[in-house]
């Protein structure tokens, strides 16, 4: 695969992962949207590790550590909401976290956790050019 075709891999799997989100809070799958928000911004940093390094990203699901990869410069704002959203993507996985995440997030919670992963992503697709 080329770096191009890459790179469009990532942020089309974003785009994927954005309308499941929105899929799994219609639903009131409160929990899952929090995980597909995880998802989301961490193929937007994988895309933008292809076009910067040229490489297939690392094994990793750390959002921090992709962004210091990247020597991304993080807004107080953004840094705060990439530590709330690191954990989701684990949690989810694993019953008994399940049952304190479901208790967790609730519906405006998990509403704010989509609004504000659609803004860090905007962002992150800003820089895709």
């Amino acid at each position: 695969m080329n770096k191009e075709k890459a790179i469009n891999y990532w942020f089309n799997m974003a785009d994927y992962d954005l309308k499941t989100a929105q899929v799994m809070f219609d639903g009131g799958r409160y929990i899952y949207v929090g995980f597909m928000c995880h998802q989301v911004i961490e193929k937007a940093l994988k895309g933008l590790y292809v076009k910067q390094h040229n490489r297939i990203p690392p094994y990793t699901h750390n959002l921090l550590t992709l962004c210091a990869d990247l020597n991304l410069v993080l807004t107080e704002e953004h840094q705060d909401f990439f530590i709330k959203l690191n954990p989701l993507n684990i949690a989810a996985r694993y019953p008994e976290m399940k049952e304190k995440l479901g208790k967790a997030i609730n519906k405006k919670k998990a509403y704010v956790l989509l609004e504000k992963t659609r803004s860090a992503y905007k962002w992150l697709k800003s820089k895709k050019k």
